[in-house]
């Protein structure tokens, strides 16, 4: 009898693939599904960073690069933070890495043991939870509240810092609720971390460049304070429609760096080294394409909205970041994973329910609005015929 250690029965999932696969199913079945449940622009990568991965493989990039990434790319990646930021961040504290992922999981296996806490949003990222459960120490959600505009509250995340807590992981613009916390809520944070210099803290930044209504993104990176203890996690799947390139890239602090390069090494190697070409592309070429991409998630997130407050008791707060709207479906009667389930299989609209992102999710369902208008429009639609004919 195979036994694995106990650590993967604690591990969990994140189930915008689950819901993604039965969605691909029904439609498999001949079903007209409308999937709003994934978090991906459905928008092409750009061509001249398509353009890029081409021209490096036929210049023969096909081996092994560094571990901690292309100097070229690193450097390239500290000049895009200086230029959008005003932040200086050297070469040799950037890690090229596959996906936003990786840096979770080298933070949180870094900090994360038997008798250590760590803090996380709630509903936030599943992957914070389950990863943080995985090595052992306790998961603390800090919750993200809707009365707050889905900002992290800094006086409720300062007071659930006990002398075991070991990482704080923060997220703004947020997954799954496009909440966006103001510089004011951060600079209290970073103040009162002041009185805990043994907190490293992860800051989720992959929707940096996604906001909306006059918001501007504000990066921990700003608060010299905290750099010797700061993690920043970014990268290009959302930015620059590279979800399946799987290139993400993370800052950080010098006492650091060494451990999560030999993460690198340990695990994964190295970066794809042609997709390490095409993200230096999307770095140093044209940028309007980004500009356009957030212009038109912003028009449909109008739609969303609208569309969500016109039905049947549902309520949505406005989402001033990301690709997500978090409706609030408490008044409707249902638990919120059963009405997400119900709406794919009865009503063809792919959904995911708040209880997948965190205890404080119930009462709420995540949209995705990376999708086109009129796929939106009909999942309105669908989702407001189905509310007017269905009890929970």
């Amino acid at each position: 009898m195979l036994r694995i250690v106990d650590a993967f029965g604690r591990i969990g999932e994140e189930n915008a693939f689950a819901v993604l696969a039965r969605a691909t199913a029904l439609a498999a079945e001949g079903r007209d599904i409308i999937n709003l449940g994934i978090g991906q622009p459905d928008f092409p990568t750009p061509p001249h960073i398509v353009e890029a991965a081409v021209k490096a493989l036929r210049d023969g990039h096909h081996g092994y690069t560094p571990a901690t990434g292309i100097l070229p790319l690193r450097e390239g990646v500290a000049a895009d933070i200086h230029r959008r930021l005003g932040v200086s961040v050297s070469p040799d504290e950037v890690l090229i890495v596959p996906g936003g992922k990786v840096t979770m999981f080298m933070a949180i296996l870094m900090f994360g043991e038997p008798g250590a806490e760590i803090l996380y949003p709630d509903p936030g990222f599943p992957i914070y939870r389950s990863m943080i459960e995985f090595t052992g120490a306790t998961p603390v959600p800090v919750p993200i509240r809707e009365e707050n505009g889905f900002a992290f509250s800094a006086e409720e995340t300062l007071s659930l810092i006990t002398p075991r807590t070991r990482l704080l992981i923060l997220n703004s613009p947020a997954n799954p609720t496009g909440g966006v916390t103001p510089k004011a809520e951060i600079d209290r944070l970073v103040a009162g971390l002041a009185d805990h210099p043994d907190v490293a803290v992860m800051s989720d930044e992959i929707y940096g460049q996604m906001t909306y209504d006059g918001e501007s993104h504000v990066s921990l990176l700003a608060y010299p304070e905290i750099r010797d203890r700061l993690i920043l996690l970014d990268g290009w799947s959302k930015t620059y429609a590279m979800t399946g390139w799987r290139m993400g890239f993370s800052v950080w602090p010098k006492p650091l760096y060494e451990a999560a390069r030999k993460l690198a090494v340990n695990s994964y190697s190295c970066v794809n080294a042609a997709a390490q070409w095409a993200g230096l592309a999307a770095l140093t070429g044209p940028q309007d394409c980004v500009g356009e991409m957030v212009a038109e998630f912003d028009r449909r997130r109008k739609v969303v909205v609208e569309g969500l407050n016109k039905l049947p008791n549902v309520s949505c707060a406005t989402p001033k970041g990301a690709f997500y709207a978090f409706p609030n479906v408490s008044r409707t009667g249902w638990k919120a994973k059963a009405l997400a389930s119900a709406l794919l299989e009865e009503a063809g609209v792919a959904v995911i329910g708040g209880p997948d992102f965190g205890v404080h999710g119930e009462g709420f369902i995540r949209l995705s609005y990376a999708n086109s208008t009129g796929n939106i429009l009909k999942a309105l639609e669908r989702m407001g015929a189905f509310l007017a004919s269905r009890k929970a």
